[in-house]
């Protein structure tokens, strides 16, 4: 009896068991149902945070640094250009004759005047000739007077001669003589007085050479260059072969120095003669030197692609030399102001360069406004290792997009991505 409970206990379903399993399945069920609705809420929430539109970089607008944007006309700077320090009036003196040098006078930095002698070159052949011209002289003057002796002692007996043959004293051939006689000595002193002009101008050439010899400045200036020495040959025409020198020292005129830059063509326009500009040089590069254009030269320069202006200096410094390094800022006309309005002219403000897209002196810049951009047309000025300055159409604090303009038009969506750090933590 006893087995026969035993089999069927065996038989028997344990609902227990079914009711534990049933109840694991529903958990896992709600947890997988939460864990999808939780993965559903964040895609939907990453989805909806994420930014749309173009991903940019954006800048801020700053007024530009009064050194920069404004000179000491007052007007703003519309354009820079760098180049260098030049005279207009520099010469390298030369003798007009070859010859050995037995004295130099100058130094390097040392100051001449007009005429001053700064060389000689040895003389004594020139000086045996213009001797030898004055002796020539002095015999042709001493010829000179023997003719004029001798026609004035045919003179009188001509004209008596000629008195007699009208009244028939003497005879044709007595008067054809006498004649003769007066015609020769005038003949001969009119050679005579020829040959002193000959021989005087001989001296004159001789004298000539004789003052070659002595090197003169041919204006006040500076010395430079000390080119030759004492014993050395110097010729104006020399190829430069051997020893012999083509030239004493180089002058230059300190007054006369300007500043040559070369404009891009594209700005050129800026440009114009009485302008003001201020230069500033680069061995001093806080120091601001008032000037004006000069002239701007017609012609372009095809390999470069610009035009050469001349500016010059208003004030005359003993700092400012040839050769230096220079950079102009061209600036514009200081504005008019009207009795009674005191409103400062406004002011340039700076921006990346890459922040505007240039054509000539105006570019588009793309302002910040929320999630879009406005395209805006502006004035440009000069690039300056800042930034680009722009003269009008922007105002300071503008919020402008940086970096690939192309890709842009007026009022496309954007959105601003954070700037990347360096290591130093610098934007």
């Amino acid at each position: 009896m006893d087995d026969k409970n035993t089999l069927l206990d065996q038989l028997r379903i344990d609902r227990t068991v079914e009711v534990s399993d049933g109840n694991t399945q529903r958990w896992v069920l709600i947890g997988f149902s939460c864990v999808l609705v939780l993965a559903l809420g964040f895609g939907a929430w990453w989805i909806l945070s994420r930014p749309t539109g173009l991903a940019v970089q954006e800048a801020v607008a700053t007024a530009a640094p009064v050194s920069t944007s404004a000179g000491s006309s007052g007007g703003a700077s519309m354009l820079d250009a760098s180049g260098y320090v030049v005279a207009r009036r520099s010469a390298t003196v030369a003798s007009k004759t070859i010859g050995r040098v037995i004295e130099v006078s100058i130094e390097e930095g040392q100051r001449v005047e007009k005429d001053q002698i700064i060389a000689r070159l040895d003389d004594s052949n020139t000086r045996a000739t213009l001797e030898q011209a004055r002796a020539q002289l002095a015999q042709a003057e001493a010829n000179l007077e023997a003719a004029k002796t001798a026609l004035a002692d045919a003179q009188p007996i001509y004209k008596r001669n000629e008195q007699q043959i009208a009244a028939g004293v003497i005879s044709a051939q007595s008067f054809d003589g006498a004649r003769a006689t007066y015609n020769a000595a005038q003949s001969d002193y009119t050679v005579r007085l020829r040959a002193v002009e000959v021989a005087r101008a001989g001296l004159a050439y001789a004298q000539r050479n004789q003052d070659d010899t002595i090197v003169r400045a041919p204006f006040a200036g500076v010395v430079t260059v000390k080119a030759a020495q004492v014993g050395e040959i110097v010729s104006p025409s020399s190829a430069g072969g051997g020893y012999t020198r083509t030239g004493i020292g180089t002058i230059v005129d300190m007054d006369s120095l300007e500043v040559e830059v070369d404009v891009s063509e594209n700005f050129i326009n800026r440009v114009h003669p009485g302008q003001p500009a201020t230069i500033k040089l680069n061995a001093y590069p806080d120091w601001e030197i008032p000037a004006n254009v000069i002239a701007v030269i017609p012609t372009a320069d095809r390999s470069k692609a610009t035009v050469k202006v001349r500016v010059g200096f208003k004030e005359h410094d003993a700092r400012i030399l040839p050769e230096m390094g220079a950079r102009v800022s061209f600036l514009t006309p200081p504005a008019d102001k009207e009795p009674g309005n005191n409103a400062p002219a406004p002011l340039a403000v700076l921006i990346p360069a890459d922040a505007v897209q240039a054509n000539g002196d105006t570019g588009t810049v793309f302002v910040i406004n929320g999630n879009t951009v406005e395209r805006r047309v502006v004035r440009l000025g000069s690039r300056t290792p800042d930034g680009q300055l722009v003269l009008s159409g922007l105002a300071t604090g503008a919020h402008v997009v940086t970096g690939n303009l192309a890709a842009l038009s007026d009022g496309a969506k954007i959105h601003v991505e954070a700037q990347k750090t360096n290591q130093e933590g610098e934007t």
